[in-house]
C-alpha cells in the first residue's frame, strides 16, 4: 500500500511540474491586447461577386482575417452594415449575421466566408449591389466592401416554342431541360439577346431558327454560369457546361448572324438540313463546335476555335467557308483532331456502319480566303487527291505544296493574331503586321461590311474572319 500511494503522489508532482512549466508560455500567449492601433489585416477590402443572377444562392467567397501581432486581438463584433442585406456570413466555421467576441491568436488567421442571395430587383438590366462587412476591434471598425451586379432572369423548363415567337435583348433567359422549337414553328432572337443554358440544357430546333445579331450587340448562348471559376479566371473559359444546339432533318431555312454559342458540350450539331451562318464565333466544346451530317452549310467570316475534338466535323453533304478562321489552343485536354475532319469522301472512306453509305453523296467543300492555324493539324486527310474537297487562297500553319485541291496557298506563315494562350486570351483578331491584311481574292460570296467586332471589310479584305484591332 505504501509502494502504491509514493507512486501516485510521484505521478501528481510530475504531472504538476509539467502544467507549471507551460503556464508561463500559455499566459504569454493568451495575453489580450487592448490597444486601439492593433488591428487585423483582410486578404483584400472588397470581395466582388461579379456578375449573378437574383433569386439564386451564389458560389461561397473567402476572407482571411490576419494577426499580425504578438498578442491575441479580440474582436467584438463582425457584422452586415445592412440589417436586410442579402448576405450571409460564416465566421471561423459558425453560420450567422451577427458574431461577437472573436479572437485570433499571434500570427494566426480566421476564415470569413461570404455567399448571397440576392431578391429580384424587378428590371432586367444589370443592377450594382453593395454592402459592407464591418470589424470592431479596440474601438475601431473597419469594412470590407461586398459587391456584386446581379441580372433578373426568368427561369424556362422545357419550353416549346409551338408557334412563331420573338426572344429580344428585354431580358435574360435561364434555359433548364430542352428547348424545343417544333416543327413549323420560328424562333427569332434579335440583337442583343442572351440565353444562358443551365448545366444539361440544350435547344432542338425542329422548325426553324433565325438569329440576327450586329456587331457590338451579338446573340449569345452560353452556360449560365457568369461568375469566375477562381480568381480572375472566367467561366467563359470553360466548355461542357450545356449540351448545345441540335438542327433535325426536319429543320430548314436556319440563319444565324452575330452570334455566339459556346461553352458546350458538342456545339452545333445538324443532320440532313441547311443552316447558313454569317459573322458567327462558334466556340470552346469539350467534342466539335460544329458537326453535320449530310447538311447544307454556308459560313462566311465565322470564327470557329476551341475544341478538345476536332474543330469542324463534315460527314457528307456541302461545306462552303469563306473567310472564316480555324484556330484551335483548347485548354483542358489534349486536342484529339485536326481543324477540320472529314468523313464520307470518297468510296473508300465510306462509313460501313452505315448502310445507305453508298447511296449517300460524298463530301463536297470548298474553304477560301480562310485562316487555319492553332495547336492542331489541318485536317484529317493526309491526301485529299480524288475528293471534291478544295481549299483555295487560305494561310496555314503545316509547310506543304499546292496541288489541284490546295490552290494559292500561304504554307507556314504565323498570321499573327492576338492570342496569348498563357493569358486566357484568344482574340483572333489580326495584329497590324499580319501577313493576312488585304490578302482575300474575288469569290462567289460577298463579305458582310464588317466583321463579328464592327472592323470595315475593306478590299481586299483580309484572309479570315477578322479585320485588324482598333485598340
Amino acid at each position: 500500500m505504501v509502494f502504491k500511494g509514493l507512486t501516485i503522489r510521484i505521478f501528481v508532482m510530475v504531472a504538476l511540474a509539467m502544467v507549471m512549466a507551460v503556464l508561463p508560455s500559455g499566459c504569454i500567449e493568451d495575453d489580450v491586447t487592448t490597444s486601439p492601433a492593433d488591428q487585423p489585416e483582410f486578404s483584400t477590402d472588397t470581395l466582388n461577386f461579379g456578375y449573378r443572377f437574383t433569386e439564386e444562392v451564389t458560389s461561397t467567397m473567402k476572407l482571411m482575417v490576419y494577426n499580425r501581432h504578438d498578442k491575441v486581438i479580440s474582436i467584438s463584433d463582425i457584422s452586415l452594415e445592412d440589417s436586410d442585406s442579402p448576405f450571409m456570413l460564416n465566421v471561423d466555421g459558425q453560420s450567422g449575421r451577427r458574431f461577437s467576441g472573436i479572437e485570433i491568436r499571434p500570427n494566426d488567421s480566421i476564415y470569413v466566408l461570404v455567399s448571397a442571395n440576392i431578391p429580384a430587383g424587378g428590371t432586367y438590366a444589370p443592377v450594382d449591389r453593395e454592402s459592407a462587412l464591418r470589424f470592431t476591434t479596440n474601438g475601431v471598425t473597419k469594412s470590407v466592401v461586398l459587391k456584386a451586379t446581379t441580372i433578373d432572369a426568368d427561369r424556362m423548363e422545357d419550353y416549346e416554342v409551338t408557334g412563331d415567337e420573338t426572344w429580344g435583348a428585354d431580358r435574360a433567359r435561364i434555359i433548364y431541360g430542352r428547348l424545343h422549337v417544333a416543327e413549323g414553328a420560328t424562333l427569332t432572337l434579335t440583337a442583343g439577346t442572351t440565353l444562358f443554358f443551365h448545366d444539361k440544357a440544350m435547344m432542338e430546333v425542329d422548325g426553324r431558327l433565325i438569329s440576327k445579331g450586329r456587331a457590338g450587340e451579338p446573340v449569345n448562348m452560353r452556360g449560365s454560369r457568369i461568375d469566375n471559376v477562381l480568381g480572375d479566371i472566367s467561366f467563359d473559359l470553360m466548355s461542357g457546361q450545356w449540351e448545345g444546339v441540335r438542327f433535325s432533318s426536319k429543320s430548314s431555312g436556319n440563319e444565324l448572324e452575330y452570334t455566339v454559342i459556346a461553352n458546350t458540350v458538342s456545339g452545333v450539331r445538324a443532320d440532313s438540313t441547311d443552316v447558313g451562318l454569317t459573322n458567327c464565333r462558334l466556340r470552346n466544346s469539350l467534342t466539335h463546335v460544329l458537326e453535320t451530317k449530310d447538311c447544307d452549310i454556308r459560313a462566311t467570316g465565322c470564327e470557329f476555335a476551341e475544341a478538345a475534338g476536332s474543330l469542324v466535323k463534315t460527314n457528307g453533304g456541302n461545306l462552303r467557308l469563306a473567310n472564316c478562321t480555324l484556330s484551335n489552343y483548347y485548354l483542358f485536354a489534349a486536342i484529339r483532331g485536326g481543324a477540320l475532319e472529314f468523313v464520307h469522301t470518297d468510296a473508300g472512306n465510306c462509313d460501313e456502319d452505315d448502310p445507305d453509305a453508298g447511296m449517300r453523296p460524298y463530301v463536297e467543300a470548298l474553304i477560301d480566303n480562310s485562316i487555319v492555324y492553332g495547336s492542331m493539324s489541318e485536317c484529317n486527310m493526309k491526301d485529299l487527291a480524288g475528293t471534291q474537297i478544295y481549299f483555295r487562297n487560305c494561310l496555314m500553319r503545316s509547310n506543304g505544296t499546292d496541288d489541284e485541291n490546295f490552290i494559292d496557298t500561304m504554307w507556314g506563315v504565323d498570321p499573327l493574331f492576338y492570342t496569348d494562350r498563357s493569358a486566357y486570351i484568344f482574340d483572333y483578331r489580326l495584329q497590324p503586321e499580319s501577313p493576312a491584311l488585304g490578302m482575300s481574292v474575288a469569290s462567289d460570296v460577298e463579305l458582310p461590311r464588317t466583321d463579328f467586332y464592327g472592323g470595315v471589310h475593306t478590299y481586299p479584305a483580309a484572309i479570315g474572319a477578322y479585320e485588324g484591332r482598333e485598340d
